[in-house]
């Protein structure tokens, strides 16, 4: 069951970039000086990447811990 922790591994990582990414782009936007609504509509778009990114490292780290439980 290596592989099982390797491809957890794999996607708990995209699930790490995939949060950077998230905070990366809500920096950027209160950087910019938006007004609210453009500024809610970029935090919106962002919460869906962050929940995204979120979801995959989740199942990457079950994939992991159940890799290690059956090696």
């Amino acid at each position: 069951m290596e592989w099982l922790i390797i491809v957890g591994a794999i996607m708990s990582a995209i699930g790490l970039i995939g949060l950077v990414a998230s905070a990366l782009k809500v920096m950027k936007a209160k950087r910019e000086g938006l007004e609210e609504a453009a500024l809610r509509a970029r935090m919106q778009k962002a919460l869906v990447l962050n929940l995204g990114a979120l979801g995959v490292s989740v199942l990457g780290l079950m994939c992991v811990i159940l890799g290690v439980s059956l090696v």
